[in-house]
């Protein structure tokens, strides 16, 4: 996870996935995790949107992993 951004938004510390055993939990999370560094990417400062927004993949990628099992 790229350092700048997750002290931009420390929502992205949650999507780590490389404790994730290999398969479909982490190609999972990996996908979020992606989507989660574009979304924080798309200002160049702090947008309170785009801290909700990330808030609320967040809660997606929980249950797209935890539908994975």
């Amino acid at each position: 996870m790229n350092q700048p951004l997750a002290g931009t938004y420390p929502v992205l510390q949650y999507f780590v996935y490389n404790h994730l055993p290999a398969g479909p939990l982490r190609e999972t999370s990996k996908k979020f995790a992606s989507l989660a560094t574009e979304v924080a990417t798309m200002h160049t400062s702090y947008h309170h949107e785009t801290d909700v927004a990330l808030r609320k993949l967040l809660e997606a990628k929980d249950a797209a992993v935890r539908s994975a099992l």
